[in-house]
C-alpha cells in the first residue's frame, strides 16, 4: 500500500476549504473542478476532487455532487472517507474484497476517466472507503 489518506466531504465550500488549510498549514493543494469530469450543470463550480499536500502529508477533499446522487449538506463528523492508494490491481481486489465481507459496495472497482481504477466501500463498522489504483502515475 502507498498511502491511506483521510478524505472530507463538503457543499460547496471545498475549495475555500481547502485553500484556507493550505494557507494556515503553508501547503500545495491542487483543485480540479466539476466540469473537468462528466457532472451535471448543477454543479459547475463545485470541486470534484482536491489533495493538499505538504511533504509526505496530504489531506483529500471534494464537493458532494447531484450527479452521484451525493448532492445536500454533509453532516459534521460523518463528512469523511478513508482512501487508500494501492500498489497493484492484486493488493487492490484483495482489500476491496476483505473490507466489503459484511458491508456494502458503493461503487464497484472499475477504470475511470482519471486513469484510475477506483471502487468505494461501506465496511461492517460503518466506516466508508475509497480504494484507488492509479494505472499512469501522474501529477495532479
Amino acid at each position: 500500500m502507498k498511502s491511506l489518506d483521510p478524505y472530507l466531504m463538503f457543499d460547496g465550500n471545498c475549495r475555500e476549504a481547502m485553500t484556507y488549510y493550505a494557507d494556515a498549514l503553508h501547503a500545495h493543494v491542487d483543485l480540479m473542478d466539476a466540469s473537468q469530469g462528466p457532472c451535471t450543470p448543477e454543479d459547475a463550480g463545485r470541486i470534484l476532487h482536491a489533495r493538499l499536500q505538504k511533504g509526505n502529508l496530504r489531506l483529500m477533499a471534494s464537493d458532494t455532487m447531484s450527479s452521484s446522487g451525493q448532492r445536500g449538506r454533509p453532516v459534521i463528523g460523518d463528512n469523511f472517507q478513508l482512501s487508500l492508494d494501492c500498489e497493484n490491481p492484486e493488493e487492490q481486489d484483495e482489500v476491496f474484497a476483505k473490507l466489503a465481507d459484511g458491508g456494502s459496495v458503493r461503487m464497484a472497482l472499475q477504470d475511470t476517466f482519471w486513469g484510475a481504477r477506483f471502487g468505494m466501500l461501506t465496511d461492517k463498522f460503518g466506516i466508508e472507503w475509497m480504494l484507488n489504483f492509479d494505472k499512469t502515475p501522474h501529477v495532479m
